[in-house]
């Protein structure tokens, strides 16, 4: 089904790949009539023309990459906004859209979502840039139909930013990268691995983009084969998708911690972009005759079976056949995974949703970028026409991605035939993709075509005695189980349906009449309307020239998300309100992290006041005196602040709040074995904490410890990458080492001046 090469390989006219081995040259001497070094033909890689043509540096190594496009949603615009305007932006120098599909419930905290939209509305009118009112469309799907361009770059502040099927490389960051790109910076990274994704066969009836993808992150995440690289889909079995299947595959590669996304074009490519009325587009992108990759993920498209991503990680899967076929011993190994992921703060449970031998399901979701698509959806009518999904408990819902879907979906009586089920359709909301809408009950599962499924993605709060869990799957095998009333089923099992295809037609008038389209005009006689939840990001402090640490949050589960680190459901809507979204940090994971961090954060505040800081936190005073009988220091050379220990941070979203609300605490620092993503380590050190590495889980260090690091300042301006710091405990200090990965010159001024803002301030 799916095949990793141990090492690289030769991909000869798209077609032949020659592997790593012994006799690789004869092969490709044959194949290609001379022998093409690897060096040369990494170059002939789609990926590599598109960051070429993007670099503005001159070493193809240390990229320096402007992009094309801009996109953020109304959960991370208003921040993003806010630290350009305290950075002195008078325009946007590049087309970005300001979209709003999250924080779309506007009762959901008050007022304060729909300020968040006026907000952007008014920002937009300032300083020259896109508005796309709530209910039009979810972020991507608009970015599919409206932004996207073949050999083009677009960064968004969303993790799930990937235009790859469309011949369009993009990323999703933090947004301080986007502020990086707003201030007419760059966007600095090594020149990133790239590996095939070589397509082959055709997918069986029933199996669905979701299928595909599942499969693929099923064998890649967890042995981080393609971790920060460029995925690059080729081979032959690429023509045998449709546009939508590519769409659907292609969005769901963020869950691999993967960097992006590419692949090769064709005529299908080249319709939806006429479908969509920007024929000019369209640009045809094949690797060249003779190319080189770093990896390959072979895939046979034909031994795809229906998937199913069991809780709580889409990595964690099965097929649905081997579910139903095996339902004890997986759903046990299930619930065992969970005292790991809940950490045992609620009774879980998934044994009791076995009935008569079948494993029942009491809600189905289809919707946001990966689910909402028109050709998900018709597929899912199709196979419940006839049907019904009856009157118990389980309940489906169906999200098209943008209006136009909806509303060609109207015209083709596909509305009408899934509601005559007892389905729901509602408007484009990302929220069942992210916990703010649809929550199942308590205990409840949930099988969804959307992007993820770590912890509390339904909604369900652990802190409140509330679990429920999320099974990711395909539209169609969905809708199968939909039509079984909610007995767990794949669509292969439905043979007899008939997939009508209907044919797409797009209509944007909806985006014409209502969205807010500056043509990159900007007007300065606009004033940014705020509402009263909308707050200045707090000072930040430089570096100090030493550093006090209080370990206050100690984490060893195997990875941690950035749900975990701060959650996503309602607190989404106080994203734009830095300290009140900061005391939701930690909270489903550690509740005690924020006391813990603002104790410790009392110190630094005395320091800035030029008081002693034992004075407002007396536990200090023996980790002090033990620091001051080894090192000559006082408190004007010192800084004060927390950390935290994980052992693998930052899988998931590309929030940036994730490291900002540590930052608001008094954060000064992350110690992990390693980062999950670049983008949460980016995240780090654009609010200026020291992305510390240590070796092995025996910690030198517990939690509740202070760290005492002399010379940090020095240590990062003299390039250091090992840093000798201390555990103070006991009148003791016990020496350790911890390690700095690269830093690019930019990022080590950076933390340097404490954070991005004060970096632009100068």
């Amino acid at each position: 089904m799916i095949t990793l090469y141990p090492g690289g390989a030769y991909l000869v006219n798209g077609t032949q790949l020659i592997p790593d081995g012994a006799d690789q040259e004869a092969l490709l001497k044959q194949a290609a009539g001379e022998v093409v070094s690897k060096e040369a033909a990494a170059k002939n890689t789609i990926a590599y023309g598109i960051l070429e043509a993007h670099n503005t540096s001159d070493n193809m190594s240390k990229l320096k990459i402007k992009f094309d496009k801009l996109t953020s949603h109304d959960i991370t615009f208003v921040g993003i906004i806010q630290t350009c305007r305290a950075s002195g932006i008078e325009k946007f120098p590049i087309p970005y859209v300001l979209t709003n599909c999250h924080n779309s419930l506007c009762a959901v905290g008050g007022t304060i979502n729909e300020d968040d939209h006026v907000y952007g509305l008014t920002a937009a009118k300032r300083y020259g840039g896109m508005y796309v009112p709530p209910h039009q469309a979810v972020i991507h799907q608009f970015a599919r139909e409206m932004l996207a361009g073949g050999g083009k770059m677009i960064l968004g502040s969303d993790s799930h930013t990937r235009y790859g099927a469309l011949g369009t490389m993009a990323m999703g960051e933090g947004g301080p990268e986007l502020v990086k790109q707003l201030l007419s910076r760059t966007y600095d990274i090594n020149m990133p691995g790239v590996v095939a994704i070589y397509l082959k066969g055709k997918p069986e009836k029933g199996v669905g983009p979701q299928d595909v993808a599942l499969a693929i992150i099923g064998k890649v995440f967890g042995n981080g084969y393609v971790n920060n690289k460029v995925m690059e889909f080729v081979g032959p079995g690429v023509a045998n998708l449709s546009a939508d299947f590519r769409i659907g595959v292609d969005v769901m590669t963020t869950e691999t911690t993967c960097l992006s996304s590419i692949w090769k074009t064709d005529d299908t490519i080249k319709e939806f972009y006429d479908i969509h009325r920007r024929p000019e587009e369209y640009k045809e992108l094949n690797p060249g005759a003779v190319a080189y990759y770093d990896g390959v993920v072979e895939v046979d498209l034909s031994e795809i079976k229906p998937m199913i991503a069991m809780p709580f990680h889409p990595s964690n899967t099965y097929t649905i056949e081997e579910v139903n076929a095996n339902l004890g011993d997986i759903l046990s190994d299930v619930e065992k995974r969970a005292l790991v992921s809940l950490d045992g703060a609620v009774d879980y449970s998934l044994m009791d949703k076995v009935r008569n031998g079948r494993l029942y399901v009491e809600q189905g979701i289809i919707a946001g970028c990966a689910g909402g698509g028109f050709e998900n959806i018709c597929d899912a009518r199709d196979i419940l026409k006839g049907a019904n999904i009856g009157a118990d408990e389980f309940t489906l819902s169906v999200y098209p991605a943008s209006t136009p879907i909806f509303m060609e979906l109207a015209k083709n009586g596909v509305i009408a035939d899934l509601l005559g089920t007892g389905a729901v359709v509602k408007t484009a909301f990302c929220g069942p993709c992210f916990g703010a809408g649809d929550t199942p009950a308590n205990n409840a599962l949930s099988i969804r075509h959307t992007t993820r499924n770590f912890p509390n993605r339904e909604g369900s709060k652990l802190q409140s005695g509330q679990i429920s869990s999320v099974a990711l799957m395909d539209a169609r095998s969905i809708a199968a189980t939909a039509a079984n009333k909610g007995y767990l089923t794949p669509a292969t099992d439905m043979v007899d349906v008939d997939y009508t295809k209907p044919k797409y037609y797009f209509d944007k008038t909806i985006y014409d009449n209502r969205v807010f389209d500056s043509k990159g005009v900007a007007d300065e006689s606009v004033e940014i309307k705020f509402g009263p939840n909308i707050k200045d990001w707090p000072e930040m402090s430089a570096l100090p020239e030493n550093m006090v640490l209080k370990v206050v949050s100690e984490i060893h589960d195997p990875v941690t998300t950035t749900d975990e680190l701060i959650p996503s459901g309602e607190t989404s809507s106080y994203r734009s309100n830095p300290l009140g979204l900061a005391e939701f940090a930690l909270s489903r994971k550690d509740p005690a992290y924020v006391g813990r961090a603002k104790e410790v954060q009392k110190a630094q505040r005395a320091v800035e006041a030029d008081q002693c800081p034992v004075s407002v936190l007396p536990e200090l005073k023996p980790v002090m005196d033990t620091i001051k009988a080894n090192f000559d220091v006082n408190r004007k050379v010192l800084g004060f602040g927390s950390t935290i220990f994980a052992v693998k941070p930052g899988d998931g979203s590309a929030r940036e709040q994730a490291a900002s609300c540590q930052k608001v605490l008094g954060g000064w620092a992350n110690i992990a074995n390693e980062y999950a993503t670049k983008r949460y380590r980016s995240n780090l050190i654009n609010w200026g904490m020291l992305p510390f590495l240590i070796d092995g889980e025996d910690l030198p260090f517990t939690n509740g410890d202070y760290l005492f690091i002399p010379q940090i300042k020095k240590a990062i301006e003299d390039k250091l990458t090992d840093i000798t710091a201390y555990v103070v405990k006991d009148g003791e200090m016990k020496e350790f080492t911890l390690k700095m990965g690269e830093l690019t010159d930019d990022e080590r001024t950076i933390i340097l001046k404490g954070c991005l803002i004060n970096y632009y301030r100068g």
